[in-house]
């Protein structure tokens, strides 16, 4: 009986403390399994010597193939460039600092052969996690489960497995050049299921995620599965229509009983609240645009400089 082929995608990006650990507890778990395996690492344009030890990794083992990127394309890019180049008939993705324990993956094959397509990766918490992080995390997927129409799990991760019928659907669809993955793959549908772990803490460098990239990787979020910031303009234009008959009724009135209203302060302050109010619409439009704008420049999700394996 042939034994079923599966896929490991691994995102690498400036991992050079961590990758030969990696790798052979990667090995490790996977010599255990009845099954082969191909360990896919897309290098997003490291900077460090993560492609010299990738490249040695590729001449070692030759279940390893590397694709090296142009230039840093972004941890979303990278995951996909893995799945778009897979053949096995589940992929698993996954980060080479060890946060996502390699142990869980005979888990997750063995749902995967039980019918599973889709497998979510809820983290309970971080070793290295402040109660900041968390609190932090907590409240980014309640807002934006009160924003869309989708409900995401909450602590899903980009660890997941997805099944070859779902690599499909994303090779040929979900192609937005502004995406959330984690989110993507809970929208399609198909039967899905979820696993629950506690992340370790890394087991070299830093995280590569900056308050900033975090920031916008939120913002992206929220406008892949929410259009309800673009209806701000609706309802505080709404708001002030109320406040603007409220204030002309109270005008009339206090004419009539011959106490006429000060309007200087109250022009002020209610010019200056929608002025700003404006600007504030018309910068989530802007932003909306250019989501737009990179959608019709069609401009590819990455480019490959190179691809290495054993042969």
């Amino acid at each position: 009986m042939t034994k079923p082929l599966y896929s490991i995608v691994v995102s690498v990006f400036n991992e050079e403390a961590v990758l030969r650990n990696f790798h052979d507890v990667l090995s490790n778990v996977l010599d255990t399994m009845n099954a082969d395996f191909e360990i896919l690492f897309v290098n997003d344009g490291s900077r460090d010597q993560s492609r010299q030890l990738l490249s040695q990794l590729a001449a070692e083992d030759n279940r390893v193939k590397v694709i090296h990127f142009s230039r840093n394309f972004g941890h979303e890019a990278a995951m996909l460039a893995g799945i778009d180049h897979s053949r096995g008939e589940a992929v698993v993705c996954l980060d080479a600092d060890l946060q996502h324990p390699p142990k869980l993956l005979p888990e997750m094959f063995e749902m995967c052969r039980r019918g599973t397509d889709i497998i979510t990766m809820k983290r309970n918490s971080r070793a290295d996690g402040s109660a900041f992080h968390h609190l932090n995390s907590r409240c980014f997927y309640r807002f934006i489960n009160k924003m869309s129409d989708a409900q995401l799990q909450e602590g899903a991760s980009d660890f997941f497995l997805l099944s070859r019928r779902v690599v499909e659907v994303l090779k040929s669809d979900f192609r937005e050049r502004t995406r959330f993955l984690r989110g993507i793959i809970q929208i399609i549908g198909f039967q899905s299921d979820s696993i629950e772990y506690d992340a370790p803490q890394r087991a070299a460098g830093e995280s590569k995620y900056s308050f900033t990239k975090l920031f916008k990787f939120s913002l992206a979020a929220v406008a892949s599965f929410s259009k309800l910031p673009l209806k701000i303009g609706i309802y505080t234009g709404l708001i002030f229509v109320l406040l603007s008959i409220i204030l002309i009724i109270y005008s009339l009135v206090m004419w009539f009983i011959d106490t006429p209203v000060s309007g200087y302060t109250t022009l002020i302050i209610f010019l200056s609240a929608f002025a700003g109010i404006q600007l504030f619409v018309t910068g989530v439009i802007g932003y909306y645009i250019g989501f737009i704008f990179d959608e019709v420049k069609q401009r590819p999700l990455y480019i490959i400089d190179q691809i290495e394996s054993h042969e």
